[in-house]
This record gives C-alpha cells, structure tokens and sequence, in this order.
C-alpha cells in the first residue's frame, strides 16, 4: 500500500515523495562526484545553448544527465538525412523539423523533470539581444560557422556573459573557456578564412575540379533553377572594378541574359510534354523535353566555350577547352557501349582493356565509381529533365542541397562535363562531388561525444568561478598527444572585440539624432550622466578629440563628414538591436560600442538628468588605449638591406585596434591586405572629397581619413560563412 501511495507521488512512511526519491537516485552519481556545493550550483545555473547538431546533441544530453535544470536552446537550422549518423536525439521521422524543437522533446525522455526552452531562430535576432544574454550565468557555444561564433563571442564580451566555445572537424576539435576582460575571447586570434574564388576563375577559366564543381552548383544551377540573382550584375561590376577583362565581363553579361531564356523554354517545355516519372529522379523524357536540354548544353558546353575561344588573349598561356555537341556526342557515345572517354583517348575507370569491365570497379558503390563519358551526358540529360519537372510543379525556385539525388547528379554531370573540356584531371566520383559541393570534412561521432564531454566540465569550472581550474582543450590525432590541456591566455589588447568599451543605450531611435548621441551621452561628463569619452588623461585642454561613428563598417559620421549628424538613429539604420561604434580619429582612446537596447525608458529615466536616453548595465570607464611595446634598436643591424642580424618572422599579422576595415578585407587578406589597400598618399589642399554614405548602402566601408592613411584596423564582426562543417 505504502508503495502504491509513493508511486502516486504521496509521501511515504519516511516523508520522501516518489518524484523526490526517483530525482535523488538521478542525480546520485553526480551529486557524489561533484559535491553538494557544486551540485547546487548548476541546478540552479540557467544555460544558453546555441546549437542543436552534432556537438549540441551531446551537449544537451550530457547537461541533462548531469543536474543542469534550466536550459535554453537556439538553432536556426532542420533536421536532414545526413545528421542522422551523429545527431542521435533526431530520428528518421524527425526530417525536416526543427533541430532545437526535436532535441529538446528528445532531451526530456531522459530527464523530464529538467526546464528546456527551445528557439527555432537565428542567434542573431534582436530578440537576443544584451538584456537577453544578461539573463545567463554562462553561454555554451556549438555552432558550425564563423559569423555566429563572431556574433555570441562579441554579445558575451559586451554583456560580460561567461562563454565556453566548442567546435569539431574531423578528428579534430576544441574546447576554449572565455572569461570576458581577463582571459582571451574568441575574436583574439585570427581565424582561418574561407576560401573564395574570383568570378572570372569559375567563369571562365577553370583550372581545377573544385572550380567546375562551384560552377555547377552555385552558377548553372541557380540559373536553371534557383532563385533570380539579383547580384549577379553587382559582382561583374566589382570584377569589372578590380582590372578583369572588360570585354569578358560584357560576354558574361550576355550569356547571363541568354540563360534566363533558355530556363523559361526548358519549363515551359517540360509543362506542356507528357514528361513523366515514376520516381522524380528517373523521368521518361520526351522529345519535346530533349529537345530543350539539348539547348541547354549546347548552350554552356559548345557556344559559351565558342565564344570564349574566339578571345585569343586569354589562351596565350593556357590549355585551349575542347567545346563539345550534344548531337555528336550522343551518336559518337551510342556507338561505343562501353562510353570509352575518347575525347580524350581514356577509358572511363569502370572499363578495363579492351571494354572488358573492371570487376572491382564495377563492385564499387554507384556513388564511388568515375563515370564514362557517355554516363555523364546521360546523367546530365536525366537531372536536367527531373529538375525541370520539379520546377514546372512547384511555384518557388528551387535550392541546391546535397541530400537530394537530381540536384546532386546535375552538379556531377556539369561539373565532370566542364573538367572534360577543360582537360581536368581527375574526374570527381558522386561521392567526391558530394564532399566538395557540401564543403564536408566528414563529422566524427566519437570527437563531438569527447569535446562535448570536456565542454560540460569547463562549465562547471566557469560556474563556480574557478577559473584557475578552467582549460583550454585541443583534440587532435596529429601531435604526439592526442589531448592537449593548458590555461586560457591573457586578452590580446590589439583585439578588434573584446579590447573595446560596450555600453547598452536604451533610446528611441525614432526620435533621436547622432549628434544628440555623440553630444549628450558619448561626449557628455559622468556628473551629467554622459560617458566622458575623450574626456582626462594627459591631453591639452584645448586637444578636443575628434570622432567618427559607424554601424559595422559603415561610415556615418567622421570629421570631414557630418551630412547624417541631424538624423535619427532610426533614419541611419540604427534601430533596435544595432551597435553604434564611436572611435577617436587618432586612435588614442579606447573604441566604443553603444548597443541599441530595446528597454522601457519611462521607470528608468525617472530620477535621470536626461530623459531620453538610459545607459544599461555596468558603464566601463573609457581609457586610452596602452601603448604598443616599443622595439628594440640594433645598432649593429646591417643597414644595407642584407639583414643577416635580425629575421623577424610573422605568424598571424595581429590588427591595429580602434579603427575599422570591411569584413571582406579581414577574410580576403588580413592586416596586410588592407595595408596594401589603404590611400598612402597626401590628400592635397583644396581637393579633399566629402565621402557622403547613403544609408541603404551597406557595402560603404571607407574610413574617415586618418583611418585610411594608418591601413586598416581591427574588425568588429563578419559575414563570411565557414569553408568547412565544424558540427
């Protein structure tokens, strides 16, 4: 009886509910290993996962096994056929549905009695903003690209959030404790960039499977069956710009246009055939249908190539492309059942002497074997007709995605057709094409289990405070130890994050201008409730320190430039959730971000001199910035260019903080790229341009002068997007 009673949650003989015995006998272990006072502390820690995929999975699974009771989750992405191999909490079923709605259901099945709060949305809303992150005791990364690491990195320094950061590829991984102002944040060492192509390479002048394959999935597809480009123009005018052909780009224009016709036939002929398929992927394609893809590859196969062949300059010193027919090709491919590569006198691999197949090729998976010449126009022909079919039945456009069998059998088609032009070697497998199309460094189950194990116990570190305890982890099969442990290092005070100064500003930016925030807030003295930016130190009282404004790279105001000084924040841009950033022209002071916060002013402004703004949180005291250690002097130093005295090797060139480059410089080429960018020469008198910002043009990222001449700073954020799948 007394059993029944418990087992309805009534308190037994000892007073010990069934819900209260089954938590204790949960948590057992943990309270055990931990001890009562930590155990304590992260029942009642509140955490903020931002990721669901191969990392957050262990993540959350780990959190709730261990006593961690108030969590919540954001992701922006949905659950596909490719995560089901490491992302264990989603399931077959689950395809398609949220990644962080589905993880937290899951979740709970091992411990219902935990609190999980589930996000389906971008990290970067202004929903999520400062007033939001102060309410966690510490935020624990497990994303999979830079941006968003740039993102969370930067609210935590500027909410002084603790942040533990996590991220895998391969074998490879790390885990990184960050103490916002006294250990390094994520944004202190320059990270590997992306690698980018210029337009003209892929275009044009391929010299590399990797080019053909970006061709096919982000150019020909896109102009088949995508969405219209609407940038398409934008970057043949900055190619233009940067000293490309021109009268290349005007034939890149054209094909541009030509191609939205020839997409517009291949629907409309794909919709009035009687095209049909019992599987999407394998259509019986009419004549009608043929006839269309037909233009289609006569189009970008034979008289693109054609065309670009008639510019002599640009084969002087390179391998001319072989143009190919569809006709010929086909009656040259039928002829030869073993679709022998003749074109270039190789057999495809699947062929051994004299067509006799190659039985271990032949045994190999479709996916892994090289296709024929003859297989690839097929399959070109087959994907083209599927796709077609798909677009003339559904109202959007489509998009690329790796998981689905007609988009990926085009991009190996075209790509593998385009490297045969081209004499590229080798030709790519379905699977290879998968990889490189996906930017995939296959996600090992066993690295994210580790590094999401060694994230949870730097946690615990960082909720109680001990940070002597706290370490930086870095996984790797390539040094001699396959687990290397070491204390966080100190913040770098040339970083573009988190050596500047971070003020939330609560405000109406429907009613307020720049030159009041810059006057009564930035400029104004603390007794008037101000910042005192520029104000003490050792400067002359008349050295009046000079300002510029911007939002992310994007020059607002600077002293050669006031037109947006009597605009509204609202007018600018700057609306809530933005981050207005103030640098001193000289770059003597600390850098200033005001993050636009969406607080109620009214209760809060009471009892303020002014009662149109209110600083939220701790207001720092803006400082100079420390000077730069000074080198030392060699006398001996040969002074005739042949130094054998000195080699001065540089590692990773650290940016000069306080000033602003574009996010594109960053990536593209670091300090020294906008070094070898910036305007070295005297402006002369009388000639000075006014640099006027359009407030729709978010690509303006022109310093003010004294930034120009200096050559670039440090870089607050970036959009660039990983090469590589780091879940």
């Amino acid at each position: 009886m007394a059993a029944a009673i418990a087992l309805n949650g009534q308190a037994n003989a000892g007073g010990v509910t069934a819900e209260a015995a089954a938590a204790a006998a949960r948590y057992s272990y943990a309270a055990t290993l931990l001890g009562p006072d930590a155990f304590q502390r992260i029942q009642s820690a509140k955490l903020l996962v931002v990721g669901a995929g191969g990392i957050g999975c262990e993540l959350l699974k780990n959190l709730v096994l261990a006593g961690f009771s108030n969590i919540e989750i954001i992701d922006l992405d949905t659950i596909d056929l490719s995560n089901l191999n490491r992302q264990f909490l989603f399931q077959k079923q689950h395809i398609k549905q949220p990644k962080s709605l589905v993880a937290r259901a899951t979740a709970l099945l091992f411990n219902p009695h935990v609190s999980i709060t589930a996000h389906h949305a971008n990290i970067k809303e202004t929903r999520f903003g400062p007033s939001y992150f102060r309410q966690f005791d510490a935020v624990l990364n497990a994303l999979d690209n830079i941006d968003a690491r740039r993102w969370v990195n930067r609210m935590c320094v500027a909410t002084g959030v603790p942040l533990v950061e996590s991220g895998t590829t391969g074998f490879r991984g790390q885990v990184q404790p960050i103490n916002p102002g006294m250990t390094e944040c994520y944004d202190c060492q320059e990270k590997e960039t992306p690698k980018t192509f210029p337009v003209c390479t892929i275009r044009s002048t391929p010299s590399t499977p990797i080019h053909c394959i970006v061709w096919a999935k982000s150019w020909l597809f896109v102009q088949l069956f995508g969405a219209d480009d609407e940038t398409e123009d934008e970057e043949l005018d900055k190619a233009l710009e940067q000293g490309e052909n021109k009268d290349e780009i005007a034939a890149l224009r054209k094909e541009a246009a030509e191609m939205r016709a020839i997409r517009s036939d291949l629907v409309q002929a794909v919709s009035s055939s009687s095209t049909t398929a019992t599987k999407e992927e394998d259509p019986v394609v009419s004549e009608t249908v043929r006839n269309a893809v037909r233009r289609v590859f006569d189009k970008v196969f034979k008289e693109d190539i054609e065309r670009l062949l008639r510019m002599e300059s640009m084969w002087t010193n390179r391998e001319k492309p072989t143009p190919l027919d569809f006709d010929t090709l086909k009656t040259m491919v039928e002829s030869q059942p073993n679709g022998n590569d003749t074109a270039n006198g190789n057999a495809s691999q699947v062929n051994g002497q004299n067509g006799a197949v190659d039985g271990a090729a032949a045994g190999r998976l479709r996916d892994q074997q090289q296709l024929s010449l003859k297989d690839t126009v097929e399959l070109f022909e087959r994907s083209t007709a599927a796709l077609a079919l798909r677009a003339s039945r559904i109202s959007e456009p489509l998009s690329w995605d790796k998981d689905d069998p007609p988009a990926l059998d085009f991009v190996t088609a075209a790509s593998n057709l385009r490297s045969h032009i081209y004499s590229i070697q080798p030709r790519k497998t379905r699977f290879e094409v998968k990889q490189m199309a996906g930017n995939i460094i296959p996600a090992i189950a066993s690295t994210n289990a580790i590094i999401a194990g060694m994230l949870v116990l730097q946690a615990i570190y960082v909720l109680r405070a001990e940070w002597t305890k706290a370490k930086c982890v870095n996984l790797s099969r390539l040094s001699g130890r396959i687990c290397t442990i070491f204390p966080p290092q100190k913040p770098n005070p040339a970083c573009g994050v988190c050596a500047d100064a971070y003020v939330e500003l609560g405000v109406d930016p429907q009613t307020v201008t720049l030159r009041q925030v810059l006057s009564d807030v930035v400029r104004a003295p603390r007794a008037a409730g101000g910042l005192a930016y520029g104000s003490g130190g050792d400067f002359d009282e008349d050295d009046e320190v000079e300002l510029a404004a911007y939002e992310g790279t994007r020059l607002l105001l600077d002293p050669d430039f006031d037109d947006n000084a009597d605009k509204t924040l609202m007018e600018l841009g700057l609306g809530i959730g933005k981050t207005l950033t103030v640098v001193d022209e000289d770059s003597k002071w600390t850098s200033l971000n005001l993050l636009i916060g969406d607080v109620p002013l009214t209760a809060e402004c009471a009892d303020r001199i002014n009662k149109s703004w209110v600083l939220r949180g701790r207001i720092p005291n803006i400082g100079r910035k420390p000077e730069p250690p000074k080198k030392a002097e060699d006398d001996d130093a040969d002074a005739d260019g042949d130094d054998d005295d000195v080699v001065a090797i540089t590692v990773n060139p650290e940016p000069v903080a306080g000033k602003k480059r574009s996010a594109a410089t960053l990536e593209e080429g670091g300090a020294d790229t906008a070094m070898a960018n910036a305007n070295d020469g005297e402006e002369e008198d009388g000639a000075r341009k006014r640099r006027r910002t359009d407030v729709g043009d978010s690509s303006l990222t022109s310093p003010s002068k004294r930034t120009r001449k200096s050559g670039g700073a440090a870089v607050v954020g970036s959009t660039a997007d990983d090469a590589i799948e780091l879940d």
